[in-house]
């Protein structure tokens, strides 16, 4: 057989030991830096990541797992039916701002999916075998059994959402990320009553969900003496939102203003007042929450909602575990987030 060509040494990985020749740094410098370690100041660590991309540097996973005890993966655990999940836009972008963080810290996303109560064995099993080096999870409800499951096995997590079983305020291992629920449904309904609008109707997301439960207090903060016939309950869906709108209809035929705790169930209302002849906003003025633009921008008319940055809670999500599997802060605590909401002005309120 013919030997090696004199070209053949080209196609030779590029080795750890050659990333630390060409930035000038030593073997230990360059590693952490390839492997997410802290401790580096920045001008070296600009230089490794020049080296990497002009050696082409691939990390060896096998070897980095048993330097770093750790896999290059993190789990996002969302405990909603399939269906939703990719019916509603607010988890892609949720899910999207974790993977470009992610990206960002050279990890991977493993998405596991919480259908019904015979997937949380899958799941504890899963976690068990050791197979990522933390968790994301959302869309929890009160009887979740998933942060027992994560206590149970010590996955470093970070939750979307306030935990909302008792006693989870009080555990300060549960770091979670959250929008101003109550202040940005508070708004919303201030602007609805600066309109001049006095039967203002509230659709609500499931109680078993902090979110929806936050909304509803917000909207109380404003109308505390409101008639409770003026709320009714549906499930963050657009057949949810319509549901309501029509049980609201039904009570309250006079009503002139609806807030809905999500878009999706905003637009089902909408749907339900056009095929009703309630002209928005002249009869009946409308407000969503999440402004998720593939919603409210075509809508007619196109929706006031209140925002809430999606995206971004997912890429903060993502930063607050890397500091947690990082270890720094003290000890496991890390202080959970609440980001702000604002009010976006279209044409239904």
């Amino acid at each position: 057989m013919p030997g090696p060509t004199p070209d053949s040494s080209r196609d030779v990985r590029p080795t750890l030991e050659a990333v630390a020749a060409l930035a000038g740094v030593s073997r230990a410098t360059a590693s952490r830096v390839v492997n997410g370690g802290a401790g580096v100041r920045k001008p070296l660590v600009e230089q490794v990541r020049k080296a990497v991309d002009e050696l082409g540097y691939v990390p060896n996973h096998a070897a980095r797992t048993l330097v770093t005890r750790r896999n290059g993966a993190v789990a996002v655990i969302i405990d909603e039916p399939e269906f939703r999940i990719f019916s509603d836009p607010f988890f892609s972008q949720q899910i999207r701002g974790i993977s470009r963080e992610l990206s960002v810290y050279d990890a991977q996303l493993v998405l596991l999916l919480v259908e019904g109560s015979g997937d949380f064995d899958r799941v504890a099993r899963y976690l068990a075998g050791g197979h990522v080096d933390g968790a994301l999870a959302f869309s929890l409800h009160m009887d979740d059994e998933l942060p027992s499951i994560i206590r149970r096995f010590r996955v470093p997590t970070v939750y979307g959402g306030r935990p909302g079983r008792p006693g989870a305020a009080s555990e300060p291992a549960l770091p979670y990320v959250d929008c101003d629920n109550r202040g940005g449904a508070a708004e919303a309904v201030r602007h609805l009553v600066s309109l001049g609008r006095r039967r203002i109707a509230h659709i609500a997301g499931p109680r078993d969900q902090t979110s929806a439960l936050d909304r509803i207090d917000g909207y109380r903060d404003v109308l505390p003496e409101g008639d409770p016939a003026l709320l009714a309950e549906g499930d963050f869906t657009v057949e949810g939102g319509a549901r309501a709108m029509t049980q609201l209809l039904e009570r309250h035929p006079d009503l002139d203003a609806v807030f809905a705790a999500n878009d999706l169930m905003a637009s089902g209302a909408l749907r339900v007042l056009r095929e009703r002849g309630r002209r928005v906003p002249k009869e009946v003025a409308l407000v969503g929450f999440d402004d998720m633009v593939s919603i409210a921008e075509i809508t007619e008319p196109p929706l006031t909602t209140v925002r809430q940055d999606v995206e971004g809670m997912g890429r903060l999500m993502v930063r607050m575990l890397m500091r947690r599997l990082n270890g720094e802060g003290e000890g496991d605590e890390l202080e959970s987030v609440i980001t702000p909401t604002r009010l976006v002005h279209r044409a239904s309120a």
